[in-house]
């Protein structure tokens, strides 16, 4: 490598100054709306804090807050012999009868089953002649506050979503002398004007609300299906103050002019514990007595515990003196903001730490921030690409434990998709649809074969297991969930597979592009097809991943050499149209949306490793032309959708593509609350973004190679990292100064022969485990 000093340090510190600039989001005025407000979380329980001066309120989250139960529906009717007559419309041309039966007979249609709020919590109290208002968010500490002036006497309000005490916890202060006075109450939405949930006092300082979710709203197959049953939930909340001025009212505690309070909320739902009101009890009574201090003391630890495990500084940006709703606007006028960029890069862990801890439920399509019953596309768990870009930055951001949730979750997933693979198809191994919830259903549910007819689910996950292997070198992992749930995923694709009309080839069929559509032959709009582009490209994924398993754990079977064979006479995923794109279908059809916001077809680029600058170079500058004309008809449109292209574009190693992607991210997709948009709102765009701007610091896709600021835009002249991590556990550190690596450590995990790329040069090193390699650069 040019212009290399290397030098071997066993022992090193990393000294990076301007990780003290603190990463804190700050309004100067209360949230009116439900997208500007702060989001606190421990992994389960969840809030949105408004910060109001007068009617706060805390909107309150819970993780299993579902209508129904696994038992609630079974799956489609379809069998075999309806698979293989979707299969002679396929190759009879007849795409849009293929269409009708493969949903008639395989899918439970449209479905409204949805996560939902918990309630609200209301701070019913009023102050005069307000200012200096003042509310944030601070990444390091997870810790929403707001504060004002009343009369010149401050009142305050902090707010925490403590993990080791499992309960969110409020301390209200004012110096006014009147104190506070008012009411608390806690309450729950209606469900199409139905109770949900009794609040009641049970002392003069608890209040309780006990509930069970419903859904009237509910429906099956298209046609509405009331749900009137559900996760059963109790809430507790005791106010304790030093001034004992509470009284209680049926459904209130009274505020008498306390001049300190210490709220402490507490959720027990019987889908983590069938005796969930004694849960509640048991919770509430561990935390009684417990002083503010001590709570944070141990919440912050346990945050920083993961959050501090990685940095990132984008140069020295200016102190943080500008509003962030104020900035947004900024960036929307044409400026450029690194430490807007720095801040929703660390916001996205927050968010994951915040929703996705061991032994919760894994991080729904809003995390677990939901004010609704009815909630936009159920907040569930959309498996063609939202649940999996919800998990991309774990490994890579050193969070890699917050992936637990996701296995455990597609565990039962995996399990409960066996019956589909049997009873419906016939085959085994495992079947997963496009979406499921809490309940981890497995049949396909879509009105129409284009909106979720899909059979790539379970291969995407499966690439989950298996990166994570492979970013943590875990051979427990590999042997014990890994390889079982990849070899599910691949028993069925190897008895999906079917012969391309023509060629002695195999592909998938029905095949789908997720939620897009083409004209046939003759004129049609339809969706499926024989071997669309990301189905061939999941299945090789699938197959590869399982091949080297079984070869690392030494696993034979008759599996393994039948994919062995099915692998070789796979019909390529990958294939070149004359105008230089990838083909989204078998065949250059033309898309019934140019523009579309999935890019489905450029899978084995991202979050795929089979193309690759050095391995197909060809196909890799398909990419591109594939994205500019993806765009050129107005791709694109949504917030998650523009995540993806930060990642491509890093993945084409084009940093100033990357970072105009950044900015059009923050443009047009941010909420107040830097919350991303679909719009509505939907996280996945806020992990993706983090994704995305690891991704243009460091990559470890291409087996044995790690590239060093492979996307680093001219925007970002001088930064550091601390802590990323890269395929084959390995843990860098990185500092650039003026565009230029000047210094680089690497703590290996593993011993290993590693080919390290930066700009146009490469050298490559033996790295031995617990080792830590020091290497300065002389620019």
């Amino acid at each position: 490598m040019k212009s290399l000093i290397t030098a071997i340090v066993l022992f090193f510190c990393f000294s990076l100054h301007t990780f003290a600039q603190k990463s804190i989001l700050w309004y100067t005025n209360p949230a009116e709306e439900w997208e500007e407000a702060l989001p606190v979380g421990n992994g389960r329980l969840g809030a949105m804090v408004f910060g109001k001066t007068s009617m706060e309120r805390i909107q309150l989250n819970e993780d299993s807050m579902w209508p129904g139960s696994v038992d609630d529906w079974g799956i489609a009717e379809g069998r075999r012999k309806d698979l293989e007559q979707v299969r002679n419309y396929l190759l009879a041309g007849d795409n849009s009868k293929a269409d009708s039966l493969w949903v008639a007979a395989f899918s439970r249609k449209a479905i409204t089953r949805s996560h939902q709020t918990l309630g609200d919590l209301w701070l019913d109290f009023e102050f005069d002649e307000i200012t200096d208002y003042k509310r944030s968010l601070n990444l390091h500490e997870a810790l929403a506050t707001s504060s004002f002036l009343s009369e010149g006497h401050l009142v305050s309000q902090e707010v925490i979503a403590s993990h080791p005490d499992d309960a969110i916890i409020i301390r209200l202060y004012t110096d006014h002398p009147k104190g506070f006075v008012g009411k608390i109450r806690l309450s729950r939405p209606e469900d199409e004007g139905f109770a949900t949930a009794e609040s009641k006092s049970i002392d003069s300082q608890t209040l309780e609300m006990a509930g069970m979710v419903t859904q009237r709203k509910g429906q099956i197959d298209s046609k509405p299906f009331p749900i009137l049953n559900g996760v059963k939930f109790r809430t507790i909340l005791i106010a304790e103050s030093p001034d004992n001025e509470i009284g209680t009212g049926f459904d209130f505690l009274e505020l008498n002019g306390a001049k300190e309070i210490l709220l402490k909320l507490v959720t027990s739902t019987s889908y983590y514990n069938k005796n969930f009101e004694s849960g509640a009890e048991r919770s509430i009574e561990l935390i009684k007595g417990k002083s503010w201090n001590d709570l944070v003391k141990s919440h912050v630890e346990d945050y920083q515990s993961y959050f501090d495990r990685m940095h990132l500084s984008l140069g020295n940006p200016s102190i943080n003196e500008i509003p962030t709703d104020v900035r947004i606007k900024n960036v929307q006028s044409g400026q450029s903001d690194l430490y807007l960029e720095k801040l929703l890069f660390d916001y996205g862990r927050y968010l994951l730490i915040s929703s996705s801890r061991p032994g919760s439920n894994p991080a729904n399509l809003q995390g677990i921030w939901n004010k609704d019953i009815n909630a936009p596309w159920n907040a569930d768990y959309h498996l063609n690409i939202n649940l999996q870009m919800n998990y991309w930055p774990a490994d890579v951001t050193n969070l890699g434990k917050l992936n637990q949730p996701l296995f455990d979750f597609l565990d039962g997933v995996i399990y409960r998709g066996q019956e589909v693979a049997q009873k419906n198809f016939d085959m085994r191994g495992s079947f997963l649809p496009h979406a499921t919830d809490l309940w981890q259903v497995p049949f396909m549910r879509a009105a129409t074969a284009y909106w979720g007819g899909w059979i790539g689910a379970g291969g995407w996950m499966a690439r989950h297991y298996w990166d994570h292997y492979l970013f943590t070198n875990d051979s427990r992992f590999l042997a014990d969930r890994a390889f079982p749930a990849i070899a599910e995923v691949a028993a069925f694709y190897s008895d999906w597979l079917v012969e391309y009309p023509g060629e002695n080839t195999l592909v998938s069929a029905p095949s789908t592009s997720p939620e897009n559509q083409f004209f046939n032959e003759k004129g049609e709009s339809v969706a499926t097809t024989m071997g669309a582009a990301m189905d061939q490209q999941i299945i090789a994924d699938v197959f590869t991943s399982f091949l080297e398993a079984a070869k690392i754990l030494g696993s034979e079977s008759r599996l393994r050499d039948k994919i062995e064979d099915q692998l070789e006479k796979l019909r390529p995923g990958v294939q070149i149209a004359e105008d230089g794109r990838i083909l989204e279908w078998d065949k250059p059809y033309e898309e019934t949306e140019k523009g579309h916001r999935h890019m489905s077809h450029l899978y084995a680029f991202h979050p795929g490793n089979a193309i690759t600058t050095s391995e197909t170079p060809e196909a890799f500058a398909a990419v591109r032309k594939t994205l500019e004309f993806r765009l050129a008809n107005g791709g694109a449109g949504t917030g998650w959708s523009r995540a993806w292209l930060i990642n491509f574009s890093a993945r084409l190693l084009d940093g100033e593509m990357a970072h105009e992607h950044i900015q059009k991210l923050i443009t047009n997709s941010l909420y107040p609350n830097l919350f991303d948009g679909h719009p509505p709102f939907q996280i996945d765009g806020n992990f993706g973004y983090t994704a995305g701007v690891a991704e243009m610091l460091i990559q470890s896709h291409e087996p044995g190679i790690l590239r060093l600021l492979p996307a680093l835009p001219k925007a970002w002249k001088n930064g550091e990292v601390k802590g990323i991590k890269a395929r084959g556990n390995h843990e860098i550190d990185m500092k650039w100064e003026n565009g230029q690596l000047s210094f680089l450590s690497i703590l290996p995990g593993e011993s290993q022969t590693l080919t390290i790329f930066y700009n146009d040069s490469e050298t490559t090193i033996m790295l031995k485990k617990g080792e830590r390699f020091g290497f300065e650069f002389d620019n």
